[in-house]
């Protein structure tokens, strides 16, 4: 019998004091808020029948899959298609110099596919892919899958049949939050969308949206 739901959790807060945009750079791994933000994930779904653990190969995700392998005793399976889209303008500082440098125009022409990085349609392709395999290879139980935001809004708005392009300020995906899915009639639906991180009453300083 394949797992029941999937959850697709997102990383905590990085350590990011120059605030530029990471992407899939090295060298990124969580702050100190961000590794209570990903305990208190864990900590949310203590009792449930987790049975499979899953992560994006990048530093942020793997310290962030750290608290469930522990609480669950679970081996992370690394799995690339969970990783943080290609942007072009990884490694800088995304402020007004920036956006309004010519040289960045170009990247900036088609913000509906996006120009700037990897398509929409892609991420949410290759999203729901991870997510397929995973429950079909899980036998019964849940699945906790630890991403990034935007690919874990793809994932919703593909599953809701939304348009995908959108605006980034409407994402609901905070740091360290869990968006459920359960498998009915041979397509996912969302289920639930929680925050624990919220619970610990401190102000992430850098949000990791991309």
């Amino acid at each position: 019998m394949p797992a029941d739901v999937i959850h697709l959790v997102r990383h905590g807060e990085v350590h990011n004091p120059q605030r530029i945009l990471y992407g899939r750079l090295e060298g990124y791994g969580l702050s100190d808020l961000g590794h209570r933000m990903a305990e208190a994930s864990a900590r949310s779904l203590g009792g449930h029948p987790i049975t499979a653990l899953y992560s994006s190969p990048l530093q942020r995700t793997r310290e962030s899959a750290a608290p469930w392998q522990e609480a669950f005793g679970l081996e992370p399976h690394i799995d690339e298609r969970l990783i943080e889209p290609m942007n072009r303008f990884e490694g800088k500082r995304m402020d007004r110099a920036t956006l309004m440098n010519p040289k960045h125009w170009p990247w900036m022409l088609n913000p509906s596919k996006p120009s700037w990085g990897e398509p929409f349609a892609s991420i949410a392709t290759r999203m729901l892919a991870a997510m397929t395999d995973a429950h079909a290879r899980t036998e019964g139980g849940e699945v906790v899958m630890v991403s990034h935001q935007l690919p874990i809004w793809m994932a919703h708005r593909a599953v809701a049949g939304k348009r995908l392009a959108h605006d980034p300020r409407t994402r609901r995906c905070a740091l360290s939050s869990i968006t459920s899915f359960a498998w009915r009639d041979g397509a996912f639906t969302e289920i639930g969308y929680q925050d624990p991180g919220v619970e610990l009453g401190e102000t992430p300083i850098d949000l990791g949206a991309v």
